[in-house]
């Protein structure tokens, strides 16, 4: 079965597809870190209601988006085009959806695990306008973290002054995940 353990750019080669329960065929991780086939995603999604999202077979957890692995191998293939598509059209209708909160900070190890390792992957180029911006944000926090100027300042509240700290990395944390999102459903808009 399929495992969360990490989020990783392509799928253990030990695993199989939770569905089809044989090997990833146009492999597909969704927000939950959980790796299925392509086709057998949409067709779990195309079982149920086409206008709802449809629910991790592991987790249950609503899938928002899903990201094909690189493959290269079959490019010619009009199945795997077909296929690519159709996932391309689930995160055009789902991928834009507002969620909640909640829903959003469980989707935010995904992302922020998948960002991290796309700035230390040599092989993977993020725009530069995106990771200009991600360190400056990530600077600014540090700053404001480690800097004796606070809101709700430490000296005075005790570790209650830690509060504006933590809303500050959890503000700067989630809007690096939308922003990295919007990043992925655009790259995968374009193929």
């Amino acid at each position: 079965m399929s495992s969360s353990s990490s989020a990783s750019a392509v799928p253990p080669e030990d695993d199989v597809c939770s569905v089809c329960h044989d090997r990833f065929r146009i492999p597909c991780q969704a927000n939950c870190s959980h790796w299925f086939c392509g086709e057998c995603i949409i067709r779990v999604w195309h079982h149920g209601p086409a206008v709802q999202a449809c629910k991790c077979p592991i987790c249950r957890r609503l899938i928002n988006l899903l990201v094909p692995a690189p493959l290269s191998d079959q490019e010619d293939d009009p199945q795997l085009h077909r296929i690519l598509g159709e996932i391309q059209h689930y995160n055009c209708i789902f991928g834009g959806a507002p969620r909640s909160l909640t829903q959003r900070l469980q989707d935010l190890p995904f992302f922020i695990r998948r960002l991290f390792r796309e700035l230390m992957d040599p092989q993977r180029t993020l725009p530069l306008v995106f990771r200009a911006r991600m360190m400056m944000m990530v600077a600014l926090s540090a700053i404001y973290v480690l800097s004796p100027v606070d809101i709700l300042p430490e000296s005075v509240l005790g570790l209650f002054g830690f509060v504006d700290d933590l809303l500050i990395l959890l503000i700067v944390f989630l809007h690096l995940a939308a922003v990295y999102r919007s990043l992925l459903l655009y790259r995968h808009g374009r193929q």
